[in-house]
């Protein structure tokens, strides 16, 4: 197709740009390219869009994580209803691990980091808990908001034993790499953004010292009520069992997939058995120990289900265009392209920078990784640079924009779970995230060159 297959992925970022919906991007995006593989036929082109959606089914892995991005949004219900959060809060005020300002920062940090498995109940969590402990020890909802947004995505991209690391191994499928698994461990080393703003933040709590419009909000602190649910009738195990059962359950199914190796394990299988395990033992625990109805956990559940839907319309989108992409051979003809007019070591600091700007602009970083990722793998192959550092250069860049984007819904998350003006919350992340993005961006054209 050549220049051509350039068409779909500029539409879906104009489209997105204009829109701010990366689902209709996707949607439209997808149509572009089975007009152009239908050679202008558009019924045919309705008609294999279609089939294309239908085909991600096809893949069992791409079903598992589907499942799993539903499934989390019932057990992340369950735990919202069942005062579990807040009781496990109080355990930990009471047990003065707590003692001041900068004890409590790490603490929260800490608790964003550890709490990995998904990335809206690393937010729910640590926003929760951090908001009893900021406005105990008079610290600033802006500064509980930087790091409860650092400690989700950037988190979320680096330990990937959670829907992100199946999400990224689908991306990798069909391009006859011998080890998906150890190249998403190696993206590890190279992903520099995140592991550059989760050093500055960890400076922010540990320090205690802050910089720019955050330093001003240090000065304005106001308490604000407690908005834990559900306090007074809720036991921490609510809360630690089923989040010991998804991190526990995820390294168990890895390793028995995998015949005793973690790293060749099946990450969409693991994460899907390990959120039907917590959820079931959940259930069980709520109908047994609170006698909650049938009904009501039902209702609750579907709440929760209903919530996460558009996430999973995105990813269902996102697979699709991917495999679109993959049969316009757009990564070919970019490889080819990129060969003859850049030098090798430009292409990592351009899919950071590409990456950036597609994120930001849309608010996701998913979708970013649906348009970049099979871009990525091929100029990696053909020019001979590691398809590792691409593939972080694409992964550093969508989670940089993601961060920093006013439209994102992590960011949107952050500040509601903090308690914090949105506005506010961007203004003062935006220094830390955008010191960490251009030590990234000059990372890349090191390792690249």
């Amino acid at each position: 197709m050549g220049w051509l297959s350039l068409l779909p992925p500029c539409l879906a970022i104009a489209l997105a740009l204009w829109k701010k919906n990366v689902t209709l991007a996707l949607l439209l995006a997808l149509l572009a390219a089975e007009l152009l593989l239908a050679h202008g036929h558009v019924l045919t082109a309705f008609l294999n869009s279609i089939e294309r959606l239908v085909a991600v089914f096809v893949s069992a892995d791409n079903t598992r994580i589907l499942l799993f991005s539903a499934l989390v949004g019932a057990l992340l219900s369950l735990l919202r209803h069942s005062g579990g959060v807040g009781a496990f809060i109080q355990l930990l005020l009471h047990s003065g691990i707590a003692k001041g300002p900068r004890s409590a920062a790490v603490l929260t940090y800490l608790l964003g980091i550890v709490v990995f498995i998904e990335s809206y109940l690393s937010v729910l969590v640590t926003g929760t808990f951090g908001q009893v402990l900021f406005d105990r020890f008079r610290l600033s909802r802006a500064r509980l908001a930087l790091l409860v947004d650092t400690t989700c995505s950037p988190v979320s991209v680096l330990i990937l034993l959670n829907g992100w690391g199946a999400y990224i191994l689908g991306l990798l499928q069909g391009y006859g790499l011998s080890d998906p698994v150890n190249i998403v461990l190696q993206t590890i080393r190279y992903n520099f953004y995140p592991l550059l703003v989760l050093a500055l933040t960890f400076y922010v709590a540990v320090s205690g010292r802050t910089h720019g419009k955050l330093a001003l909000h240090e000065q304005q602190v106001n308490a604000v009520v407690d908005l834990t649910t559900n306090k007074d009738h809720g036991d921490a195990r609510y809360f630690l069992v089923p989040l010991l059962l998804l991190i526990g359950g995820i390294l168990f199914f890895l390793w028995d997939s995998g015949a005793g190796d973690l790293r060749r394990g099946n990450g969409a299988s693991a994460v899907l058995y390990a959120v039907l395990l917590a959820l079931g033992v959940l259930y069980a625990m709520r109908r047994l120990g609170q006698g909650t109805s049938h009904s009501d956990l039902a209702q609750q559940m579907q709440q929760g289900l209903y919530e996460l839907l558009p996430i999973v319309l995105i990813l269902l989108l996102a697979f699709a265009f991917s495999a679109a992409m993959k049969a316009l051979a757009l990564g070919e003809f970019v490889a080819q392209l990129f060969g003859n007019t850049l030098p090798l070591w430009a292409l990592a600091p351009l899919l950071f920078l590409a990456g950036s700007v597609i994120s930001f602009t849309t608010g996701t970083s998913w979708g970013t990784f649906a348009i970049l990722i099979p871009v990525a793998v091929p100029v990696a192959l053909s020019s001979g640079l590691p398809v590792p550092l691409l593939v972080a250069a694409v992964l550093s860049g969508g989670v940089f924009g993601d961060h920093c984007s006013p439209i994102s819904d992590s960011t949107i998350l952050s500040s509601l779970a903090s308690g914090c003006d949105h506005i506010t919350h961007v203004q003062t992340q935006l220094p830390y995230a955008l010191t960490a993005g251009v030590s990234a961006l000059l990372l890349f054209a090191m390792a690249g060159w």
